[in-house]
């Protein structure tokens, strides 16, 4: 299989990239091209998502997130962490689409994954954070995190249909969360001025006892600070959610905002 870093093409040189955007930088024919990327999606090493008639690629962070969170011990966690992201700063180029994609397979049902994403007692064991809402469309709700709890008329459920899709838009700031969170006042006030962006969840069965749970989580100015927080959260999150409905067991990541 072609090595597609080395050639300055691939997933990894661009986030979000078409067929045709991958192949003008690779010396193979266009079906080879579509065949080395069926492979790569189907290890979950490259995931794709659909933006109207065009098929977007991007790799996958979520087989390394979970080797990190079931493996590497947790008092080296966060060294690893910090040489992760500076291997990203120095390496990586901007990413066209301001956005994040994260797809994981996990060992459970539609029904059970839903009730993971949406009821409190859930969501505070694996993410150390709560939503109180009914999920219906349009409806607001109040998220709770490091014992704050945000409310705003802007947090509202965008699509709801259980337990196939759920989108809402993310959480507001303020100056309590951001006490709580250690957060600097530069940088409570620069994501007070950024467009609300939104999460998506999409939950497909893949057998009896496995589901497909994709994550995208868009809308977002370049540059973003709150871009660079999610894509550094959601994966701790979304592999503890993984071992917790897995195992049984998940320790709340205290202070941890996707």
């Amino acid at each position: 299989m072609v090595d597609v870093r080395q050639t300055g093409a691939g997933p990894n040189a661009k986030g979000g990239q078409t067929l045709t955007e991958l192949c003008s930088g690779l010396d193979m024919a266009r079906q080879s091209v579509s065949k080395h990327l069926a492979v790569l999606e189907s290890a979950a090493l490259v995931t794709t998502v659909w933006r109207g008639r065009e098929k977007l690629h991007y790799l996958n962070a979520a087989p390394i997130a979970e080797l990190s969170d079931r493996w590497i011990n947790r008092y080296h966690r966060r060294r690893v962490t910090a040489l992760a992201g500076l291997k990203r700063a120095l390496e990586e180029p901007s990413v066209s689409r301001p956005e994040f994609v994260y797809v994981t397979y996990i060992r459970t049902t539609p029904e059970r994954l839903w009730e993971a994403l949406t009821d409190p007692a859930f969501t505070a064991t694996y993410w150390g954070a709560t939503f109180d809402c009914d999920w219906a469309k349009g409806s607001s709700y109040r998220f709770a995190l490091a014992g704050v709890r945000v409310e705003d008329p802007e947090q509202r459920v965008l699509e709801s249909d259980p337990p196939r899709r759920l989108s809402y838009t993310w959480h507001g700031v303020s100056t309590e969360l951001a006490q709580a969170l250690d957060w600097s006042e530069a940088h409570l006030e620069r994501l007070a001025t950024e467009q609300r962006s939104k999460v998506s969840f999409d939950i497909e069965p893949v057998d009896a006892s496995t589901v497909r749970l994709t994550v995208v989580h868009e809308g977002f100015e370049d540059g973003s600070p709150m871009l660079e927080s999610v894509r550094g959260g959601w994966p701790r999150v979304l592999a503890n959610l993984k071992t917790m409905l897995e195992t049984g067991h998940a320790e709340p990541l205290v202070g941890a905002r996707a």
